[in-house]
């Protein structure tokens, strides 16, 4: 058996089945994490990439919108600057051809709110598409009317009055006229002084329209037949607005245009646009109430104009930033373009799958650990019964086969290997002690010659009159009777605690308190003659009714100390006794004979067991070979009925 200090290692060692299921849990953790890691990576990279590919798109969609309203717009102020005759005209003067070209730019162009002239005398002409409620409110237009029109002349040098008529779909005027004082000059506003100092087109703004407070900017261009005449366009950018607002790429996203200063002029953000709204309509407006602080910092990163795209910290958030430079439009000519969605919704996706993916390793690695263990149970059990099979080999138990069927080749050749030692150790034990291959096999001590002091009991048989039988019998005879005969006393001194150390010829020599420690070793003794002196009596009887001879045997018993342990050469060793006690129990075997008894034993062995072995006392004697005499007596029964205690015993 295993000492208990080894014991307590083992249990504090890991099991197989442990080592197994954490290796194969492990290495699929590790393969899964792997995995996830690459998938996300990908996926972050990609959606930074479609990011960075839609953000392009809506760059240059805008532009483009951007160039398609500045040129419609452009055209059509040019046309009434360069070609038109008519709008050189004073204000009411060819009104007909005014009408009809202003009627025809509107429907054709949307986003343009209305079309006008200024004149060098401060006269005016404004054509209003009455698409818009705001004008409609402003004007009191009626509910048929599409266009409305205003005209302001002042060529008498005096205050002028702004006369307002209105067409139908169809063009037609309307009853619905009146006049209104005017109450501002056209020839200080920017549009008209920007334009009139230039050789083409310009744009202004932008601004919060004067009358309906939208925001809008103005294309404007000096007319090429009359000096101090500048034809106008008022560009409506609520389209534009919205336009950016539908086009954002996560709710938290930013886009807006920021002119040169680096205020923003254009936002996605209603409420930035009413304050955007409310500062161009301060004339002492500050830029900071123009944003919000992601805007301002956004900003500040337009010093260098170069379109670019790159990732930014803004107050413990990163974001993706595209910057875009307007430079082929004449709206917003000289902005730049700013768009910023926050990384961790672009990679909404891209954790999603992490999610998705961690979920699914979640569930492999439940499926594993299972797996795992039924695998390792599999593999372990075939090893635990190995196991077993070696237990039961160190305690010499052969009764049971060691056969592990295994589809492991590994396990299936250690089972056959075990099978092998299992029939070496039964063989080898059949001519070695049990308990002496036992104690080898704990201690390891069998290639070792170690020899110790020990108090023993010995004993020693001999078949009366063996050679006459061997004489009359065939060796096949006499070997199968003796092989009969020991197995008796092999069976009686093994139940008595005791251990046959030889078998000499037709005698053994068996021996208490070693190897295996009896306290009551001489009584043990005493009880074992006693118990192969009957069981021989019915031996003998069965050997008489067959007509075979029958074997009376002679005991010698004496107890004393003498040295046990392995002796002999360094490859052939043999457990045995040696001293004078072994030697005066083998004497006393033969001094049955002088005296006519069955079994001797020494005052040894009575001075340690007479209460509980009837001795008779038979005097001394002397032993051949030796000079002193031995008090010997007579082993005659046991003088009281076994205990239970000593009948375990």
């Amino acid at each position: 058996m295993l000492a208990t200090g080894d014991t307590e290692k083992n249990w504090r060692r890991p099991t197989l089945r442990l080592i197994l299921s954490v290796v194969m849990v492990g290495l699929v953790l590790a393969v899964a994490a792997s995995l996830i890691a690459i998938g996300f990576v990908r996926a972050r990279q990609t959606a930074v990439e479609r990011v960075q590919e839609r953000m392009n798109d809506f760059s240059d969609r805008l532009t483009g919108r951007l160039t398609v309203i500045s040129g419609e717009t452009s055209t059509f102020v040019n046309i009434f600057a360069t070609a038109l005759g008519s709008f050189a005209a004073p204000p009411d003067e060819r009104l007909a051809d005014k009408l009809t070209f202003a009627r025809e730019a509107l429907i054709r162009t949307p986003t343009v709110d209305s079309i006008y002239a200024g004149y060098a005398d401060g006269s005016f002409f404004q054509a209003v598409s009455l698409r818009e409620d705001a004008w409609k409110k402003a004007l009191e237009a009626p509910a048929d009317a599409t266009l409305g029109i205003r005209i302001a002349d002042r060529r008498d040098g005096g205050k002028a009055a702004i006369h307002v008529l209105f067409l139908d779909a169809s063009g037609n005027r309307l009853q619905a006229e009146r006049v209104e004082p005017l109450g501002f000059d056209p020839r200080e506003r920017p549009w008209y002084r920007k334009a009139r100092d230039a050789k083409a087109a310009v744009a202004t703004g932008p601004y919060a329209m004067a009358t309906t407070g939208a925001l809008a900017m103005t294309i404007s261009q000096a007319h090429l037949r009359s000096p101090g005449t500048v034809i106008g366009a008022d560009v409506l950018l609520t389209r534009v607005t919205d336009f950016v607002v539908k086009e954002l790429l996560t709710p938290n996203s930013v886009v807006f245009i920021a002119d040169e200063r680096g205020d923003p002029v254009i936002h996605s953000s209603r409420a930035v646009m009413r304050k955007i709204m409310a500062a161009t309509r301060d004339k002492n407006e500050d830029a900071s109430q123009r944003s919000d602080p992601l805007t301002r910092s956004l900003s500040r990163l337009l010093e260098a104009r170069d379109d670019r795209v790159e990732a930014v910290n803004i107050e413990g958030r990163t974001y993706i930033v595209r910057t875009s430079k307007l430079n082929s439009t004449l709206l917003f000519a000289g902005s730049t373009i700013v768009m910023a969605a926050p990384l961790d919704e672009l990679l909404g996706p891209a954790y999603d799958m992490l999610f998705r993916g961690l979920a699914v390793a979640a569930g492999v690695v439940v499926f594993v650990i299972i797996g795992a263990i039924v695998l390792a149970g599999m593999i372990t059990r075939s090893l635990d019964q190995l196991t077993e099979g070696a237990r039961r080999l160190q305690q010499l138990d052969f009764k049971a086969d060691i056969a592990v069927p295994s589809r492991v080749r590994e396990i299936h050749m250690l089972s056959g290997a075990m099978r092998q030692a299992r029939d070496a150790i039964f063989t080898f034990a059949l001519y070695v002690p049990k308990e002496l291959v036992r104690k080898g096999i704990e201690s390891g001590e069998f290639s070792k010659r170690i020899a110790t002091r020990h108090e023993v009991t010995a004993i020693f048989t001999d078949i009366y009159d063996f050679t006459t039988i061997s004489e009359y019998n065939s060796p096949e005879a006499v070997v199968n009777m003796l092989s009969d005969y020991f197995d008796i006393l092999n069976r009686t001194v093994s139940m008595h605690n005791g251990t046959i150390i030889q078998f000499l010829g037709d005698s053994i020599f068996a021996m208490w308190n070693a190897p295996v420690p009896d306290e009551r070793h001489a009584e043990n003794a005493c009880r074992a003659a006693l118990a192969m002196r009957d069981a021989l009596s019915e031996f003998n009887a069965a050997q008489k009714a067959k007509g075979l001879p029958e074997f009376r045997t002679r005991f010698g018993i004496h107890t004393g100390e003498a040295v046990v342990g392995s002796v002999g050469a360094i490859d052939r060793l043999q457990y045995t006794a040696m001293g004078d006690t072994i030697n005066v129990a083998s004497r006393l075997e033969g001094m049955n004979k002088e005296h006519g008894t069955a079994i001797l034993a020494s005052r040894a062995v009575y001075e340690r067991c007479h209460e509980a072995i009837l001795f008779r006392p038979l005097g001394e004697g002397r032993a051949k070979g030796r000079h002193e005499e031995i008090e010997l007596y007579e082993v005659a029964a046991v003088r009281h009925a076994e205990s239970p205690q000593a009948a375990r015993a």
